[in-house]
């Protein structure tokens, strides 16, 4: 009688086991994650626009002709505005604007309805009476901001007198008050308005240097970058 033969199976070595395919896919996860990261710390601007805002009829600090136009896309109810006119702002001045290598516009965003665009047309009037003006209201409106309970109503006519009052050179109220309302400030706002929509203004404070827009508004390190590459173009 003929003895059957015990065989034992042999394991196929051609594929790859389930754990090298673990082991593989972990390490390539690990790539993509690692790319994303290194992505995420270098990329630091947003959307960059064939030309930069228009700042016709804006107002404007410093030299209107220089190589280098820092624009803000802010809100006067917007407590990121304020802390970034106060943070960034005296820096960008003293480094760029006021040696005529920059200049600075702002550009009125209405994210919080009608004390928003009070706001806008009160610095509109002020700008259109006298542009020396501007930034010392600018300025104080800013600093007028409650500090906490953001939401508050507190642009109003009252208060706009008031900070108006104080600044100088002096603002004259009678003009003020009757421009606010005009035809000619409205329109004004409502041009700040459409190039908040061509710009694709999502948040407040926006920044753009020439026709870049920052990532982040309050990375100087990032702001300082972009405009020293532009000076140096």
């Amino acid at each position: 009688m003929a003895k059957k033969i015990k065989t034992t199976p042999t394991r196929n070595n051609k594929g790859p086991s389930s754990k090298q395919l673990v082991l593989f896919t972990s390490i390539i996860v690990g790539l993509f994650v690692l790319l994303f990261i290194i992505g995420q710390a270098t990329d630091k601007t947003g959307n960059s626009f064939q030309d930069a805002p228009a700042i016709i009829n804006q107002p404007i600090e410093g030299d209107k002709d220089a190589k280098v136009s820092i624009v803000e896309f802010g809100d006067y109810k917007c407590p990121s505005c304020k802390a970034w006119g106060e943070q960034f702002y005296p820096k960008l001045k003293e480094a760029y604007m006021d040696s005529g290598k920059a200049n600075f516009t702002y550009i009125n965003v209405l994210f919080h309805g009608d004390e928003s665009r009070l706001g806008a047309q009160a610095g509109e009037a002020v700008w259109s009476q006298n542009p020396e003006a501007f930034w010392p209201f600018h300025k104080a409106l800013f600093q007028a901001q409650p500090a906490q309970d953001h939401d508050a109503l507190w642009i109003t006519t009252d208060k706009i007198n008031e900070i108006a009052a104080t600044v100088k050179p002096a603002i004259d109220l009678e003009k003020l008050n009757a421009a606010i309302s005009s035809e000619a400030v409205q329109n004004e706002v409502s041009a700040d308005e459409k190039l908040v929509q061509d710009y694709r203004v999502m948040q407040t404070p926006s920044i753009m240097i020439n026709q870049v827009m920052v990532k982040d508004p309050f990375d100087y390190a990032a702001i300082v970058e972009l405009i020293e590459e532009q000076l140096n173009e």
